[in-house]
């Protein structure tokens, strides 16, 4: 399945219009140099869990009720089928189908990302077109990582070219060298930025002198900066993000969006004291337990969380008590 680059480029501007930025009050950070983004990132996305019923199939009633529930958190928009989202573990079919379940309950003030990279640039083109007919407004795209070694900026930045030539929705650059054990390089992403339909990166490496120059050198572009994770949110924001994809949004939505709502108005100690009390709890549901950790926290917050896809095992009992002492710790049970 294929676009001609001209039609898709002749398209954008029609496409983006049919796109709802939300502007904000920004005393504390501003917009970098150039003009507005075609589509506004700013803010604060939760990348989705997906709910599995005991037996392990997808369970969309509970990821209908979550999604009830998100809607009373002023998030921008919900991410689906990234790394929390146990996308690796979902059949084709079902990816399509989690992504038009959160359509249909979604706002359409909010923005649905949707991950569709895969390791072909065929298969990730195909499964973009798939998640923009599901009603996705961005498609989120991971590095293609399993012939690393072959992953040269050269190569990278054809597949995210030739992905964004033929993608019907603008696209999100998405670096998770944790996962991937591939870094995007900088040469790469800055070049990317110049793709018109190429719209910014979520970036989960946790390397802020990173960030802040992918902000410094894409500023005259139509390009966004996200923090992949909630434990250096505030300093993304300081070199120049413009919002998070962050895995404790599932659990503290409303802290979070708290957080970016104070940096935006300049009220950095409030910001800073925030800050370091999600630290901790962020670690615990990353770095720590994972995906397992990330679904217990969840059911203690009234969300449904429920088993993950095998082979992902559940916490034991001393985890699951660690965990819940780290939250309690610092002031969130």
């Amino acid at each position: 399945m294929a676009f001609s680059t001209h039609l898709t480029f002749s398209l954008r501007p029609a496409l983006a219009a049919l796109h709802w930025a939300a502007p904000r009050q920004c005393r504390g950070l501003s917009t970098p140099q150039g003009s507005e983004p075609s589509l506004d990132l700013r803010g604060i996305f939760p990348p989705l869990t997906t709910p599995f019923s005991p037996s392990q199939e997808v369970d969309y009633a509970q990821l209908e009720g979550n999604l009830r529930r998100y809607a009373s958190v002023p998030f921008r928009g919900l991410v689906v089928l990234g790394s929390n989202g146990e996308y690796p573990y979902l059949a084709p079919r079902e990816t399509v189908e989690v992504a038009s379940c959160v359509r249909r309950a979604l706002p359409r003030d909010r923005l649905l990302l949707a991950g569709s990279g895969c390791e072909s640039t065929q298969a990730t083109i195909e499964l973009t077109v798939s998640m923009a007919e599901a009603g996705a407004d961005v498609a989120l795209v991971v590095t293609p990582c399993y012939y690393r070694g072959a992953m040269t900026t050269a190569a990278l930045v054809h597949h995210y070219t030739e992905v964004s030539d033929a993608s019907p929705i603008p696209v999100v650059l998405y670096s998770v060298p944790a996962n991937t054990g591939l870094d995007l390089p900088m040469e790469a992403v800055v070049t990317l930025a110049q793709h018109p339909n190429i719209i910014g990166i979520k970036d989960s490496g946790g390397d802020i002198t990173r960030m802040g120059l992918m902000a410094h050198k894409t500023r005259q572009k139509d390009f966004q900066v996200l923090a992949g994770s909630a434990g250096f949110l505030l300093a993304s924001y300081a070199v120049g993000a413009s919002g998070g994809v962050c895995a404790l949004a599932n659990v503290l939505g409303d802290p979070l969006c708290q957080l970016d709502r104070l940096c935006r108005e300049g009220q950095w100690q409030e910001a800073r004291n925030l800050q370091h009390r999600l630290i901790e709890p962020n670690m615990a549901v990353t770095r720590r337990f994972g995906i397992p950790g990330l679904k217990k926290a969840m059911e203690w917050f009234g969300y449904y969380g429920g088993p993950c896809r095998a082979p992902l095992a559940p916490l034991s009992p001393a985890q699951v008590e660690e965990l819940r002492s780290t939250f309690s710790a610092n002031g969130w049970l």
